[in-house]
C-alpha cells in the first residue's frame, strides 16, 4: 500500500482503476480516505462491501465469474450504497434459454472479454470521469452505435416527444380523423428522412446479423393518432420527465427518446396503430418473456426484425411492413427474464423505465409499460 500510495501522490491521476485482487488495495485506499476521485472497478472484490460517499464508481462484473461469483441483486444492493447518480454498474450477463437450448447472448467470466469490443472499456474510464455521471454518460454513447447519417435523420424527424405532432396533416393535427394513416409523399424530404433512418447499416458488426438486407421502401405512412398520443403516450413521458427531475436526471432527446423498430403480424399492426387507448401491449410479449423480461421488444436495426422473423410475412405482392417508433426508453436497466413487468429500482422509489440486451452496444430494447412509445410511421417494402 505504501508503494500504491507513493505512486499516486507522484502521478497524480485522473482515476484509479483496480482488477481482480487489485480491488483490494482500491477498498484499502477508500478505507484510508486517501483517495476520492473518480474510480473503475473490475470484478466486485469480496472485501468491497460499501461504496464511499459522493465518489464516482463505475463497477464492471460477468454473471459467469467463476473467481468472485457474485449475483446480481447483491451487486445492484452495493451499488445503492454510493452517492446516486455518481455510480453505475456495468453488468454482462447470459439472455434467457431459447426453446432450442442456447442464448442469444453470454455474460462475461472473470477476464472480461466484452471490455474489448466496441471501445467498451474507454468509454467505462469516460463515465467515470463524466461531470453528469457514470451511467447517463454511458447511456448517452449509445448513439454512436448509430451512423452519422442515420442520426441526423432522426433529428429532422424530431426526438422529442413534444414535436410528435409537428408533420402532422389531419385537421387541426389533432389526429381525430377518422382514418390514422396518411401517405407520406415519395420525393418530400420527410419521406427520404425515414427512409434515410430505416435503410441506414449499423456502424459495427451487430450481434444477432449475419447477412446484409437489401430493403426497397414502397410506401410510407404517418401514423395521426391523436387519442393514442394524448391518452398513453404524452401522459407516460411526462411521467418520466417528472421522475428524471426528482432523480436530478436531465432528458435528453436523442438518449432517453430514439427511433426504433417493431414488427407483428398484419391484425397487430393494425390494431397498435389504430388503438384509441394504446397501441403496443406490453403484458403479451410471448415468446420473448424468457429471453430479456417481459415487455413489447423493439429494435435498433430494421434488419434484426427481418433476419428473426419478427416481420409480417410477404403478401401476395411480396410487401413487407414494419412500425418505426419514437420510443421513450428513460434510463434503462440490463433485461433479466426474471422481469416480470417491475424493474429494478434505480433509486427508490424510482425505477428503472426500460431494459436493453447489452449495456455496451445494446440492439434490443425492452418496454415494460404502456404508452412508452408511438408508432409513428409504417413502412411498406420489399426485399431485393
Amino acid at each position: 500500500m505504501g508503494t500504491i500510495i507513493q505512486e499516486i501522490k507522484w502521478f497524480q491521476p485522473d482515476l484509479v482503476a483496480g482488477a481482480s485482487k487489485g480491488g483490494a488495495y482500491v477498498v484499502e485506499l477508500w478505507q484510508l480516505g486517501f483517495w476520492r476521485g473518480p474510480t473503475l472497478l473490475l470484478n466486485a472484490h469480496p472485501s468491497c462491501d460499501d461504496l464511499p460517499r459522493d465518489v464516482s464508481v463505475v463497477l464492471a462484473h460477468g454473471a459467469n465469474d467463476e473467481n468472485y461469483p457474485i449475483n446480481r441483486k447483491n451487486l445492484e444492493c452495493l451499488m445503492a450504497t454510493g452517492t446516486p447518480n455518481r455510480c453505475f454498474l456495468y453488468y454482462s450477463a447470459n439472455s434467457g434459454e431459447l426453446p432450442s437450448g442456447g442464448f442469444t447472448r453470454f455474460g462475461d467470466g472473470h477476464n472480461m472479454e466484452s471490455l474489448l469490443l466496441r471501445d467498451c472499456l474507454p468509454r467505462l474510464v469516460d463515465a467515470a470521469l463524466a461531470p453528469e455521471g457514470p451511467e447517463v454518460h454511458m447511456v448517452r454513447t449509445w448513439r454512436h452505435q448509430r451512423s452519422r447519417e442515420r442520426q441526423e435523420a432522426e433529428r429532422w424527424l424530431g426526438l422529442h416527444f413534444y414535436w410528435l405532432s409537428n408533420r402532422w396533416t389531419s385537421r387541426s393535427r389533432n389526429g381525430r380523423d377518422p382514418d390514422v394513416l396518411f401517405d407520406v409523399i415519395q420525393g418530400s424530404e420527410e419521406f427520404q428522412r425515414v427512409f434515410a433512418v430505416f435503410e441506414a447499416e449499423p456502424v459495427q458488426t451487430p450481434e444477432y446479423i449475419t447477412e446484409s438486407y437489401f430493403l426497397n421502401v414502397r410506401r410510407i405512412q404517418r401514423v395521426e393518432n391523436g387519442s393514442q398520443r394524448d391518452g398513453s403516450f404524452m401522459p407516460y413521458c411526462e411521467n418520466v420527465l417528472q421522475s428524471f427531475a426528482e432523480q436530478g436526471i436531465e432528458l435528453e432527446a436523442g438518449v432517453h427518446t430514439f427511433w426504433a423498430f417493431h414488427g407483428a403480424d398484419p391484425t397487430a399492426t393494425k390494431s397498435i396503430v389504430t388503438s384509441q387507448i394504446t397501441g403496443f401491449q406490453p403484458l403479451t410479449s410471448g415468446l420473448h418473456g424468457i429471453i430479456w423480461g417481459h415487455g413489447t421488444y423493439f429494435a435498433r436495426d430494421p434488419q434484426y426484425v427481418i433476419h428473426h422473423g419478427f416481420c409480417q410475412p410477404p403478401d401476395s405482392n411480396g410487401h413487407q411492413h414494419m412500425l418505426m417508433c419514437l420510443v421513450m426508453m428513460g434510463m434503462p436497466c440490463l433485461g433479466d427474464p426474471q422481469h416480470r413487468g417491475l424493474l429494478p429500482f434505480r433509486q427508490k422509489r424510482h425505477r428503472y423505465n426500460s431494459a436493453v440486451d447489452c449495456l455496451s452496444s445494446p440492439e434490443i430494447f425492452v418496454l415494460p409499460h404502456q404508452g412508452a412509445a408511438y408508432p409513428a410511421y409504417l413502412i411498406t417494402f420489399v426485399q431485393g
